[in-house]
């Protein structure tokens, strides 16, 4: 007796369930935020790791953790990719955590490595009355400073007795170049220099300010201005380190 189904009637076989592919990268990515918690921990707090059963105790922890995680992945096989996921991404944000406190303080200098590395010209500061030029590439130093609230971009030259403003950066200060007493003489590479004195009314290089401020305009054309001596002997302290001319002063009234 027929049931009225047709041959078109037929259900079609069901598929197979995929083989569920493993996820080594998941068990290692949980390895490896585990080991990174235990050495950031044992970085923070170092007193609590010192004998060999304080270590054997943290292998023991982890090892327990380890075989909860994979005793879950076994209970449910189906969802073990899911659960993998999850428990790494919490044991990825502890790490994270645990790896910042223990490394807080070489954390906080991060900000001022990256200015010094990526703020060409930028005088960065690095302690109470500290200043940092950074050495460019071409092995000079050189910094952006102020005058009369200007910007003006100064190589620093130890050889120059005085701090020497070019004469584009003296007419675009808006000072008379042609009308000054170039009286001045100095013996540079070139031969002998010609310059005029003239103050401003103040100079600026990062938090260092210096009023009233006695620099020499030159007459010929140079490529930069110059902080000379009359700026740097004014400091309390400079130096040369590494790659680095570190700055210190003090105000005032000090």
């Amino acid at each position: 007796m027929s049931n009225g189904r047709g041959p078109w009637d037929i259900e079609p076989p069901k598929p197979a369930p995929a083989p569920m592919r493993r996820r080594p990268w998941l068990w290692l990515l949980f390895v490896v935020a585990l080991g990174g918690i235990v050495a950031a921990l044992a970085r923070a707090f170092p007193e609590a790791l010192r004998t060999r059963d304080d270590w054997a105790s943290v292998g023991y922890s982890a090892g327990v953790l380890i075989l909860l995680a994979s005793g879950l992945a076994r209970f449910r096989r189906e969802a073990v990719g899911r659960y993998l996921r999850h428990a790494a991404i919490w044991v990825a944000i502890v790490a994270v955590l645990a790896l910042g406190l223990a490394y807080r303080e070489e954390l906080a200098g991060v900000p001022q490595r990256l200015r010094l590395a990526f703020s060409p010209g930028a005088p960065v500061t690095t302690g109470d009355h500290e200043l940092v030029i950074p050495q460019n590439d071409q092995g000079g130093f050189v910094v952006v400073g102020k005058v009369n609230g200007q910007r003006v971009r100064f190589v620093v030259d130890t050889g120059a007795t005085d701090t020497v403003l070019s004469p584009d950066d003296a007419r675009r200060l808006g000072i008379p170049v042609d009308s000054l007493a170039y009286e001045s003489e100095a013996e540079t590479a070139n031969g002998t220099g010609y310059g005029a004195p003239y103050a401003v009314q103040s100079l600026e290089i990062g938090p260092i300010a210096m009023g009233d401020f006695k620099l020499t305009i030159n007459k010929a054309p140079i490529s930069s201005s110059l902080l000379g001596l009359s700026f740097l002997n004014r400091l309390e302290s400079f130096e040369f380190r590494g790659r680095k001319l570190i700055l210190k002063w003090r105000d005032a009234g000090g």
